[in-house]
């Protein structure tokens, strides 16, 4: 997260969604994000949540670029799949793909009842001054996308209700190991372009680095620690899910800003049965395909 392409500021925008606890109907989220720095546009990118049976899948792409983009510079793919539990979504697998100054890295991991099982590095040589990541980093944690699709406690009353911001979000992208701490900043009105117009939850959203970077990276120096971050989540039509729909974060060059221009849930007819959480799931197709 919050490397330099798109990709990796997805793990931020992507995808939080919440669950009432209720049976989730089958619904496709399909949405489009403009990437301004200081309103000038340095990139875009794609995003689409499937839900279905007890299970999700979710991927992102994007690129962004030009003399204002410090933190994000390049294109990028991230993908995930899981189960929706109880209380919490979890992952089985995650695949990350991005180009940046030319080089191209990419990560596949496979998870197990919340810890890293398998993990593949497919990187340019990294210096030796990053923190070193530890097994216990990998411990406890989610990949990034799937940790933001988090489900609210059983019975739930509301899925806009307030606390659902009050949460500390362990992730792990394959190479850095992080804490997002989201708390409850307002509740507030947004409209899309194309797509929904309505309420909206703001969290503030604060990143508390831990391994796999360098003291004196940009992110450490000038995002880490920082309390004016915030993003703004959006119900998903015909679900019990919110989702985010504006990502806003002050830099010393300006305002970064990724904001949807598109946001539309479809509701999906259902042709297969749940799945329990023990049951594995169905291979991806093409580049999200874990390592044999």
């Amino acid at each position: 997260m919050f490397g330099r392409t798109p990709g990796a500021a997805l793990t931020l925008i992507a995808c939080l969604a919440l669950h009432s606890g209720a049976a989730q109907a089958d619904a496709r989220l399909t949405a489009h994000f403009k990437i301004s720095m200081t309103g000038v546009s340095i990139g875009q990118m794609s995003w689409i949540v499937d839900i279905s049976a007890g299970t999700y899948t979710t991927s992102t792409n994007g690129r962004s670029s030009g003399a204002l983009s410090m933190l994000m510079n390049g294109e990028g793919r991230v993908a995930a799949r899981g189960f929706i539990d109880t209380d919490r979504l979890r992952p089985t697998f995650f695949s990350s793909s991005g180009t940046e100054d030319g080089e191209t890295a990419g990560v596949q991991m496979t998870f197990e009842n919340s810890n890293v099982k398998t993990l593949r590095l497919d990187a340019p040589r990294k210096k030796d001054d990053r923190i070193p990541v530890s097994d216990a980093d990998k411990r406890g944690v989610s990949d990034p996308l799937s940790a933001m699709l988090i489900i609210a406690p059983p019975r739930d009353p509301s899925i806009m209700d307030p606390a659902h911001c009050d949460r500390t979000l362990p992730v792990f992208d394959g190479q850095r190991r992080y804490d997002l701490s989201l708390t409850y900043k307002r509740s507030d009105t947004i409209k899309v372009e194309t797509g929904y117009a309505g309420p909206a939850l703001v969290c503030a959203v604060t990143l508390k680095p831990i391994a796999g970077y360098r003291a004196d990276s940009m992110v450490v120096k000038y995002v880490a620690g920082r309390r004016d971050m915030e993003i703004w989540f959006a119900p998903i039509a015909g679900t019990d899910m919110i989702a985010p729909a504006r990502l806003v974060m002050p830099t010393l060059l300006g305002t970064l800003e990724i904001a949807a221009d598109r946001f539309e849930a479809l509701a999906l007819k259902s042709t297969s049965p749940a799945i329990s959480p023990g049951t594995p799931l169905p291979p991806a197709m093409g580049p999200t395909d874990p390592p044999k």
